[in-house]
């Protein structure tokens, strides 16, 4: 599954593809909004996927200082606030996919 097919899926669908690893599955429910899931499930997702995935959705948040932890747990720097979310999150899907 490409980033786009995943993208697609969590605007479309109402449930995860089955055979998606947890990271992906937390990429999509960040991507279908569902924020609360994403963050349980990105907190069960071995280091450094999983940090990176807990980083974005804490500056989706707005919670900067919770993301720089977590970037620093995945091992990256945090981007540039010109970065998009949207575009940061292409960045994770491409990376773990």
């Amino acid at each position: 599954m490409t980033a786009d097919e995943l993208a697609t899926s969590a605007r479309h669908d109402s449930t995860p593809p089955s055979d998606l690893s947890s990271a992906a599955q937390a990429l999509w429910l960040a991507k279908a909004g569902r924020w609360d899931e994403s963050h349980d499930l990105c907190q069960d997702v071995p280091d450094p996927a999983g940090a990176w995935i807990h980083a974005y959705l804490h500056r989706e948040e707005g919670d900067l200082g919770n993301a720089a932890y977590w970037y620093s747990r995945a091992g990256r720097s945090a981007p540039p606030s010109t970065t998009t979310l949207a575009l940061e999150w292409h960045e994770i899907a491409e990376a773990l996919l």
